[in-house]
């Protein structure tokens, strides 16, 4: 394992190249404290897995970083404009990126925080100053926890319907992936049943979306399975648990859209409190500092098992809040 040494180091690692710790990284050069950003994948990953075609809630303003405008041909940004312009942000702002590096450990060091890391020639040890983890919401899926649920056919995350032109598919959820999920499948050709837990869709199933997918359901285009859990699924079926007893549906896909539970596991090693009921790191909100020295969470991590709280909007600011905290200590910030 090759070890880097503090002089050649960046002041700050950043875990996590989504639009949150990008956000991080500009507000940390600006304020004259170099940073380094891992991820274990591409750049904004977690954008990058969206449905193809997939259009943002917000406005391009409001997912906007660092003051750079982010132009668009519509009312709101597509999937493949905000790829485009995160990594615009990366050129302008020459953010220092180690992409496809995870990290598999931080750990303290004296006065350094020691970030292990893979690399294709080998791990690789770099001490910093300090340390913001902001690796986002996809961490782990929401597992059924039944047999067959690791087949290859079976997904947590969808991209787009083509594939599944004239195939029978069961998605699984009754919130907005779902909800999304089924509507372009069903307008891709295919035959598609919804099984949800609950006896109706989520409260939370975006207005503009609402009507479509209950016209859908009430016409029998889309068919539903209330009330209903899936136990078992097989190479070609999926067996559910429904007010009527069980039922087996054929399926050629299946999409668990269940969710994801962030990851902690970075937290955890350096000795942060994670609340057990909500997930919650234990930080200060007016830095984003945890309760352990120079250890920082940036983005959707924040907010715990609870993903609708922090979005790219309001969680870009968390890097201005980190980097005035860093500045203020002063030995740190003469690093840079």
């Amino acid at each position: 394992m090759s070890r880097a040494t503090a002089a050649d180091t960046a002041s700050v690692a950043i875990i996590g190249a989504g639009p949150c710790g990008l956000g991080a990284a500009i507000a940390l050069k600006q304020a004259g404290i170099r940073a380094v950003v891992y991820d274990r994948s591409a750049l904004a990953s977690s954008i990058a897995s969206y449905p193809t075609y997939m259009t943002f809630f917000s406005t391009a303003e409001k997912i906007s970083i660092g003051g750079l405008p982010f132009v668009t041909a519509g009312e709101k940004p597509t999937r493949r404009e905000a790829l485009a312009y995160y990594r615009m942000v990366v050129q302008y702002f020459n953010l220092v990126l180690r992409l496809y590096e995870p990290v598999s450990e931080i750990v303290r060091e004296g006065e350094y925080y020691v970030v292990r890391s893979q690399t294709p020639r080998g791990d690789v040890e770099t001490p910093y100053d300090a340390v913001v983890v902001a690796t986002g919401y996809f961490g782990t899926p929401n597992l059924l926890h039944v047999p067959g649920e690791s087949l290859p056919h079976v997904q947590h995350l969808y991209h787009e319907g083509h594939d599944a032109f004239r195939r029978d598919i069961v998605v699984v959820g009754g919130g907005n992936s779902a909800v999304d999920a089924a509507l372009d499948l069903w307008r891709c050709g295919a035959k598609v049943t919804l099984v949800h837990f609950r006896e109706r869709l989520d409260a939370n199933v975006k207005p503009w979306v609402l009507p479509d997918i209950t016209n859908r359901l009430a016409d029998g285009s889309i068919a539903g399975q209330w009330n209903a859990r899936v136990t078992r699924i097989d190479v070609d079926t999926v067996t559910i648990e429904g007010p009527s007893g069980p039922r087996t549906l054929h399926a050629n896909h299946v999409l668990l859209m269940t969710g994801f539970t962030p990851s902690t596991v970075l937290l955890r090693q350096l000795g942060v409190t994670i609340d057990a009921d909500t997930g919650i790191p234990a930080h200060d909100r007016s830095t984003m500092e945890t309760d352990v020295d120079r250890v920082f969470v940036a983005g959707v991590l924040a907010s715990g098992y609870d993903a609708n709280k922090v979005f790219i909007e309001n969680g870009r600011g968390h890097g201005a809040l980190i980097a005035r905290r860093l500045s203020a200590a002063r030995p740190l910030a003469a690093r840079g």
